[in-house]
């Protein structure tokens, strides 16, 4: 009895034209699935990409970057903490009414306040305020600082308390343009 041989396709290795064929069809296929994927990647990036080029107000302050913190007539010569409350937004998600800082305010004569920073511009450690010593002192590294918000002659500070702008609107409300700067240096410049 005679072995039937198979047939030729069936044993012969596969052709270099069916090999090129399905190159072809891999590679386009990898290149129509690396467009959508790009710019799927480029559309998630994109809220990351608007944080570090536009500088978004904090919602909670008016048109001008103020925030309203309390009323004048709550207000007396000794200094107050008050938070800074403000609707924070990182690239994704919202923290609504957090706080995003703290002032210190004092009435200045009749209708006029004062308002620093708590941070010290030392190190950027909160600053206290002292009754007893009519000041304002840093715990971090021992810097002091007047009621006026001018530095101690022996304090390591390079400069006073940063002082902020203030407004009083006709109804008595207090609003501080709230702003942090760079710690360590001897000018005031804002972060």
């Amino acid at each position: 009895m005679a072995h039937d041989s198979p047939p030729d396709a069936l044993t012969s290795p596969q052709p270099r034209r069916n090999f090129f064929k399905e190159a072809l069809a891999v590679t386009i296929g990898t290149l129509v699935g690396i467009v959508p994927a790009a710019v799927g990647l480029v559309s998630f990036l994109n809220p990351l990409r608007k944080s570090v080029q536009a500088k978004q107000r904090p919602e909670g302050s008016d048109a001008e970057g103020y925030f309203k913190v309390t009323r004048l007539d709550s207000l007396g010569e000794t200094p107050q903490a008050f938070k800074i409350i403000a609707d924070r937004k990182d690239a994704w998600n919202v923290f609504p009414k957090e706080a995003i800082g703290a002032v210190y305010l004092s009435r200045v004569g009749t209708s006029e306040v004062r308002a620093f920073n708590v941070s010290c511009p030392h190190a950027g450690c909160a600053v206290d305020w002292r009754p007893a010593e009519h000041a304002y002192h840093c715990p971090c590294h021992n810097s002091a600082f007047q009621a006026d918000g001018e530095r101690s002659p022996d304090s390591p500070s390079a400069r006073d308390l940063d002082s902020l702008a203030v407004k009083i609107d006709e109804d008595g409300d207090v609003w501080v343009k709230f702003q942090n700067f760079k710690a360590g240096d001897k000018e005031k410049k804002p972060v």
